[in-house]
């Protein structure tokens, strides 16, 4: 290869190259000698590190500035590749911007390196080469400038730290915290070795595992509203080095785990190199049980526990999003399962809670949509087997999860207020069905038709003017509309409720309690409620069957027929639900009970179906 092909790095490896006395024989081939030299002198007493630099990249010309910086004879560095000096080979980039400076295709590189001095010391430097005369192909030389920029990066690293440190305790704040979670979950999506990560990257997860441990301390707004914030703070910092100790002990090196401070009274344990779920919970433990030991601050003993939201996953497809909001999920159940605890998260578990989320944010234009519908189960007389009226059962036809059940949206329609604009709809639509029965067959005897009301419409909504307007405009009798309540919601009723319930039994609304037997009713209050019909949980009358040969539980049937008497001697009415076999039927109409409802007779069905019912033995199944 020709001396003119070959590129900088080769030419730095084949010699000294150009020299001073061939900088002295061009000045010479030059006007304006005296103002070069003074250049020259200007060059050699600069405060600024600087050296001149051939095309091949060895040094020409160093000044004295730049043989101070590196704690050498600046003589000594003519003729040494200047990249090797100040750390420009050290990555593909700056090399390459360094070549095209050289080649006269670059106006200027700029960048900063960690240099070693002679005596040890380690220096940050402003490196800066630009082309001497301009910046076209003709320039034969460049210019290289190494600024000490030492006390100036101490300074951003300090401010650095003040930014990324929370001032109570000390740790790494929530800045911090997610930055080194982004760069643990890059660097394992990476597959980057240690030694190419940056320090404020983080650790990389070897394991390709990663683990969090989430948490807030229960109690400790008690401390800061009886104590004062002062107390407050030196117990977070109190917390903090407990929670550090917990981590340093359960870490398998040191630095591995980050523990960081949110907010308030959240930290965050960060595990970016987990070896399963058994590390993060014993980690978790090993918190708990720290943190509940009593802290001694300023003459104070106080004592606090902690909830903790555990995380433990593979890191490829892992965002930090994704991982917070898993750990936010886990710490509220741990909250909700009584606080003082840890809970790993699980993926079925919050499958529920995001399709309950996916329910509660659809319910209400669900309602406006129309997409609920009802179906009715008959309520059947058990003297003769007639039905006599039937339950209201409402359905959600949803058109991602089909057709739901109750059970799947009307606790939460309770939770966000919208069982009263449902209540509204159901309670009008049964009532239109049952004058329509009424209206197709008026030669059987009218159904009666039940309806379930949840207490919230007792106490948000004008339950009293809704029955009142609705049976006005169908024309169904009140005394075929019945409303039922659960045990808890009836027993516990005072003030507003108790009024509502009165004014629908002036109107001649039935009102009945459902599910009775499961609560801790005050029959002596019973009797002062304007209740006509008791509704017998389902849980007495299983007890009725009989099981693989065995005989029914008598203390089942003992309890089920002293509540009957009790009813009738208070004037009420008896309905026995989930009656399955004719055997569970033929023990509670000996005992008395007025009305079954369960599979035996009909399971919930279209109003086409009860239609047929209608004056007839109900068939059993």
């Amino acid at each position: 290869m020709s001396g003119t092909d070959e590129g900088p790095m080769a030419r730095a490896r084949t010699g000294p190259g150009t020299g001073p006395a061939d900088v002295t024989q061009r000045d010479h081939q030059k006007p304006g000698l005296s103002e070069l030299r003074d250049y020259r002198a200007a060059f050699a007493a600069a405060a600024l590190p600087m050296a001149v630099v051939d095309l091949r990249g060895r040094i020409v010309m160093p000044n004295e500035a730049l043989g101070g910086l590196l704690g050498t004879d600046p003589a000594s560095l003519a003729g040494q590749p200047a990249a090797d000096l100040v750390g420009l080979s050290s990555d593909g980039p700056t090399w390459r911007a360094y070549d095209e400076v050289l080649r006269g295709t670059r106006a200027r590189l700029r960048c900063t390196r960690r240099l070693k001095h002679a005596d040890g010391r380690t220096l940050w430097a402003e490196v800066t080469v630009v082309p001497m005369g301009g910046s076209g192909a003709g320039t034969e030389r460049v210019l290289l400038s190494v600024a000490d920029v030492s006390d100036r990066r101490e300074l951003r690293e300090r401010l650095r730290h003040l930014r990324m440190h929370d001032p109570v305790t000390r740790l790494p704040n929530r800045t911090l915290f997610f930055e080194r979670l982004a760069g643990a979950l890059e660097g394992a999506a990476d597959g980057e070795a240690p030694e190419t990560r940056r320090p404020q990257d983080g650790p990389a997860s070897p394991a390709g595992r990663i683990g969090l441990c989430y948490l807030d301390i229960d109690g400790f707004q008690a401390v800061n509203d009886t104590l004062g914030h002062h107390i407050g703070d030196r117990l977070l910092a109190a917390v903090a080095g407990r929670l550090t100790d917990c981590a340093e002990a359960e870490g398998g090196r040191t630095g591995d785990r980050l523990v960081a401070r949110l907010g308030g009274d959240e930290f965050a344990i960060l595990v970016p190199d987990s070896s399963g779920t058994h590390q993060l919970t014993a980690l978790a433990r090993s918190v708990l049980a720290a943190l509940q030991q009593p802290f001694e601050v300023s003459g104070h003993r106080l004592s606090v526990s902690a909830s903790i939201g555990v995380v433990e996953r593979p890191s490829a497809g892992t965002s930090a999003t994704a991982l917070m909001q898993a750990a936010d999920t886990t710490l509220y159940w741990a909250k909700a399962d009584g606080r003082a605890r840890w809970t790993l998260f699980d993926p079925e578990r919050n499958a529920h809670r995001t399709t309950r989320q996916a329910l509660s944010s659809t319910l209400r234009p669900a309602v406006e949509r129309g997409e609920f519908t009802l179906e009715y189960q008959p309520l059947v007389g058990m003297a003769d087997e007639v039905v006599r009226g039937v339950e209201a059962l409402v359905r959600w036809n949803h058109p991602r999860f089909g057709l739901l059940p109750p059970s799947r949206f009307v606790p939460i329609a309770e939770e966000d207020g919208t069982i009263v604009q449902l209540g509204r709809w159901v309670l009008r639509t049964a009532c239109v069905q049952a004058r329509r029965w009424q209206l197709e067959h008026p030669e059987d005897p009218a159904l009666f038709i039940s309806v379930n009301v949840a207490v919230r419409q007792l106490r948000d909504s004008d339950l009293v003017a809704d029955v009142a307007e609705i049976i006005a405009e169908t024309g169904l009798e009140p005394g075929l509309l019945q409303l039922e309540l659960t045990e808890s919601a009836v027993m516990g009723s005072s003030g507003r409720p108790l009024r509502v319930l009165q004014a629908l039994s002036d109107m001649g609304i039935r009102i009945a309690i459902d599910d009775f037997g499961t609560g801790y009713s005050n029959l002596a209050y019973l009797s002062r409620l304007p209740v006509s019909v008791l509704k017998l949980d389902g849980s007495f009358v299983r007890g009725f069957r009989y099981e693989g040969g065995t005989h029914p539980r008598p203390a089942d049937e003992t309890i089920v027929e002293a509540m009957v008497q009790l009813a009738h001697r208070l004037g009420l009415t008896v309905t026995a639900e989930c009656v399955e076999t004719s055997g569970q039927a033929e023990r509670l109409r000996r005992i008395g009970c007025d009305t079954g409802q369960g599979w035996l007779y009909s399971r919930a069905v279209a109003p086409e179906r009860i239609a047929e019912l209608i004056g007839t033995r109900a068939p059993e199944g």
